[in-house]
């Protein structure tokens, strides 16, 4: 499924985060994400089972839109896309892994936290981007101050979100998702307990 950056936003109103430690749970965690409504996953690169991973959703979940995570160096965009990456969400931006992702050309979520680095963004004609370290970074007072001077411009938050806070993000104008590694915990993941993290991600498609 091919989809813009703006419209990553719009997937679910939860990006289930995910670094997996055996790919071969990947096709089990994304159907039972499916199954519970959610309509994407962004698997890490942190860990040597994320490309794998990818690669398996991409080819046999037809149903959800899988994202490539935690791209951080030129070169990983491109091994993410050739993986059948739909999207690249980075935690912050240098401008040669900018330049780099633009070249793959992929949709992507670039990280920001600060009014100035969502400005450089905005000036490179980007307008959805990732809010990180969310919480540590101001958390919804701070979005909510950003879409007065900056309008245009529409933010994934992640980082320390969570169901208690969660609905507080996207209660606000210039939020389209936020993202989240509740609904796929360890210990769901060990036991290999896809009903579980089917009923956690129910729950988080009903916050929209």
């Amino acid at each position: 499924m091919d989809v813009k950056a703006a419209e990553v936003l719009e997937l679910s109103p939860v990006v289930p985060v995910v670094a997996l430690d055996d790919a071969g749970q990947a096709v089990d965690l994304a159907r039972a994400l499916v199954r519970g409504g959610i309509g994407t996953i962004e698997v890490t690169l942190r860990t040597p089972a994320g490309l794998p991973a990818i690669e398996r959703i991409a080819a046999e979940v037809e149903d959800i839109v899988v994202g490539a995570g935690t791209v951080t160096e030129p070169g990983q965009a491109a091994r993410a896309a050739e993986a059948g990456a739909g999207y690249l969400v980075t935690p912050g931006g240098t401008d040669r892994l900018l330049d780099d992702l633009d070249e793959v050309g992929l949709p992507y979520l670039a990280g920001i936290s600060t009014v100035s680095e969502a400005m450089r963004l905005a000036e490179r004609g980007v307008s959805a981007m990732k809010f990180f370290p969310a919480e540590a970074s101001g958390g919804v007072p701070y979005l909510q101050s950003l879409s007065g001077p900056l309008p245009g411009l529409r933010f994934c938050p992640t980082g320390g979100i969570g169901p208690d806070n969660a609905r507080d993000y996207l209660a606000l104008p210039n939020v389209g998702c936020v993202g989240g590694s509740w609904i796929t915990p360890k210990r769901l993941l060990a036991a290999g307990d896809w009903g579980g993290v089917e009923a956690l991600a129910r729950e988080a498609a009903a916050l929209r």
